[in-house]
Protein backbone atom coordinates (compact mmCIF):
# COMPACT_ATOMS: atom_id res chain seq x y z
CA UNK A 1 0.00 0.00 0.00
CA UNK A 2 1.11 3.50 -0.66
CA UNK A 3 1.49 6.09 2.07
CA UNK A 4 -1.49 8.07 0.81
CA UNK A 5 -3.78 5.04 1.05
CA UNK A 6 -2.61 4.31 4.59
CA UNK A 7 -3.30 7.93 5.58
CA UNK A 8 -6.75 7.77 3.97
CA UNK A 9 -7.58 4.51 5.80
CA UNK A 10 -6.43 5.96 9.15
CA UNK A 11 -8.46 9.11 8.54
CA UNK A 12 -11.56 7.03 7.73
CA UNK A 13 -11.14 4.99 10.93
CA UNK A 14 -10.71 8.14 13.02
CA UNK A 15 -13.74 9.74 11.41
CA UNK A 16 -15.93 6.68 12.06
CA UNK A 17 -14.69 6.48 15.66
CA UNK A 18 -15.45 10.16 16.25
CA UNK A 19 -18.93 9.92 14.73
CA UNK A 20 -19.79 6.84 16.79
CA UNK A 21 -18.59 8.59 19.95
CA UNK A 22 -20.88 11.52 19.16
CA UNK A 23 -23.83 9.27 18.38
CA UNK A 24 -23.52 6.88 21.32
CA UNK A 25 -21.48 8.88 23.81
CA UNK A 26 -22.69 10.05 27.20
CA UNK A 27 -21.79 13.55 28.28
CA UNK A 28 -21.14 12.32 31.84
CA UNK A 29 -23.95 14.27 33.48
CA UNK A 30 -27.10 12.60 34.72
CA UNK A 31 -30.22 14.34 33.54
CA UNK A 32 -28.16 16.98 31.72
CA UNK A 33 -31.34 18.78 30.60
CA UNK A 34 -32.55 19.22 34.18
CA UNK A 35 -31.00 22.32 35.74
CA UNK A 36 -31.82 24.83 38.43
CA UNK A 37 -30.53 28.36 38.06
CA UNK A 38 -29.43 29.14 41.61
CA UNK A 39 -29.54 32.89 40.88
CA UNK A 40 -33.20 33.04 39.81
CA UNK A 41 -34.94 29.99 41.31
CA UNK A 42 -37.45 30.44 44.11
CA UNK A 43 -36.99 28.67 47.45
CA UNK A 44 -39.65 26.17 46.40
CA UNK A 45 -37.76 25.38 43.17
CA UNK A 46 -34.46 25.07 45.05
CA UNK A 47 -36.12 22.53 47.35
CA UNK A 48 -36.56 20.29 44.27
CA UNK A 49 -32.83 19.54 44.50
CA UNK A 50 -31.94 16.23 46.17
CA UNK A 51 -31.32 16.48 49.94
CA UNK A 52 -32.27 20.18 50.00
CA UNK A 53 -35.14 21.14 52.27
CA UNK A 54 -37.01 24.39 52.85
CA UNK A 55 -34.51 25.79 55.39
CA UNK A 56 -31.45 25.32 53.20
CA UNK A 57 -33.37 26.65 50.18
CA UNK A 58 -34.16 29.81 52.18
CA UNK A 59 -30.47 30.14 53.12
CA UNK A 60 -29.54 29.94 49.42
CA UNK A 61 -32.02 32.73 48.62
CA UNK A 62 -30.67 34.89 51.48
CA UNK A 63 -27.06 34.36 50.33
CA UNK A 64 -28.11 35.23 46.77
CA UNK A 65 -29.67 38.53 47.95
CA UNK A 66 -26.34 39.54 49.50
CA UNK A 67 -24.25 38.58 46.48
CA UNK A 68 -25.40 36.69 43.36
CA UNK A 69 -23.57 33.47 42.59
CA UNK A 70 -20.93 33.69 39.87
CA UNK A 71 -19.90 30.01 40.08
CA UNK A 72 -21.83 27.00 41.30
CA UNK A 73 -19.00 26.18 43.75
CA UNK A 74 -20.01 29.25 45.79
CA UNK A 75 -23.04 27.26 46.93
CA UNK A 76 -20.73 25.59 49.49
CA UNK A 77 -20.62 28.94 51.34
CA UNK A 78 -24.22 28.32 52.40
CA UNK A 79 -24.61 26.65 55.80
CA UNK A 80 -25.73 23.07 55.35
CA UNK A 81 -24.04 22.50 51.99
CA UNK A 82 -20.65 20.84 52.20
CA UNK A 83 -18.40 19.44 49.53
CA UNK A 84 -20.03 16.00 49.50
CA UNK A 85 -23.56 17.39 49.08
CA UNK A 86 -22.33 19.89 46.49
CA UNK A 87 -20.84 17.07 44.41
CA UNK A 88 -24.20 15.29 44.33
CA UNK A 89 -25.99 18.53 43.37
CA UNK A 90 -23.45 19.68 40.76
CA UNK A 91 -25.13 18.04 37.70
CA UNK A 92 -28.33 19.97 38.45
CA UNK A 93 -26.86 23.45 39.11
CA UNK A 94 -26.48 26.46 36.83
CA UNK A 95 -25.79 30.18 37.38
CA UNK A 96 -27.45 31.28 34.15
CA UNK A 97 -30.26 30.12 31.91
CA UNK A 98 -33.73 28.87 32.79
CA UNK A 99 -34.73 26.51 35.58
CA UNK A 100 -35.89 23.28 33.96
CA UNK A 101 -36.56 21.09 37.02
CA UNK A 102 -40.23 21.08 38.00
CA UNK A 103 -40.37 18.15 40.44
CA UNK A 104 -38.26 16.79 43.30
CA UNK A 105 -35.13 15.03 42.08
CA UNK A 106 -34.16 11.83 43.86
CA UNK A 107 -30.62 10.51 43.96
CA UNK A 108 -30.04 7.05 42.57
CA UNK A 109 -30.07 4.19 45.06
CA UNK A 110 -26.46 3.29 44.27
CA UNK A 111 -25.23 6.46 45.95
CA UNK A 112 -27.25 5.89 49.13
CA UNK A 113 -25.98 4.02 52.13
CA UNK A 114 -27.11 0.47 52.74
CA UNK A 115 -30.11 0.05 54.98
CA UNK A 116 -29.42 -0.19 58.73
CA UNK A 117 -31.11 -3.60 58.97
CA UNK A 118 -28.74 -5.07 56.39
CA UNK A 119 -25.74 -3.56 58.16
CA UNK A 120 -26.76 -4.95 61.56
CA UNK A 121 -27.18 -8.53 60.35
CA UNK A 122 -24.62 -10.87 61.91
CA UNK A 123 -23.40 -14.18 60.59
CA UNK A 124 -25.04 -17.20 62.28
CA UNK A 125 -21.72 -18.53 63.58
CA UNK A 126 -20.55 -15.35 65.32
CA UNK A 127 -19.90 -15.29 69.06
CA UNK A 128 -21.15 -12.22 70.93
CA UNK A 129 -18.39 -10.04 72.29
CA UNK A 130 -18.07 -10.09 76.08
CA UNK A 131 -19.96 -13.37 76.46
CA UNK A 132 -17.16 -15.81 77.27
CA UNK A 133 -17.54 -19.49 76.63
Amino acid sequence: MTASRIRAACLAVLLCTGLSALAFGDDGEKDSGKKININTATAAELAYLPRIGAKVAERIVERRKEKPFTRTEELMEVKGIGEKLYQSLKPYLAVSGPTTIHAKVRLSTSSRRSSPSAASEKPANSVPVGKGR
